[in-house]
């Protein structure tokens, strides 16, 4: 089995627990929120998917985000 590279917007190498920040606002589904450009998301998980990553913020547990709305802090 070959290991998943997952990848930012800009093609760094995301790695479990690292911080990346949003390029782009957000619209959360299901809630009322939007997540801010420039917000930071802290401890990332990798998933099994090379184009999602798992994170909380202070508004949403939880979260899935794409890579290509990230880059790494």
């Amino acid at each position: 089995m070959t290991d998943i590279v997952v990848k930012d917007s800009n093609g760094a190498t995301l790695n479990e627990g690292d911080s990346a920040t949003l390029i782009k606002d957000l619209k959360v589904k299901g809630t009322s929120e939007t997540l801010k450009r420039g917000t930071m998301v802290k401890n990332i998980r990798l998933t099994g998917d090379p184009d999602e990553i798992e994170c909380n913020t202070k508004q949403v547990k939880g979260l899935v985000l794409k890579t290509a709305f990230l880059k790494k802090a």
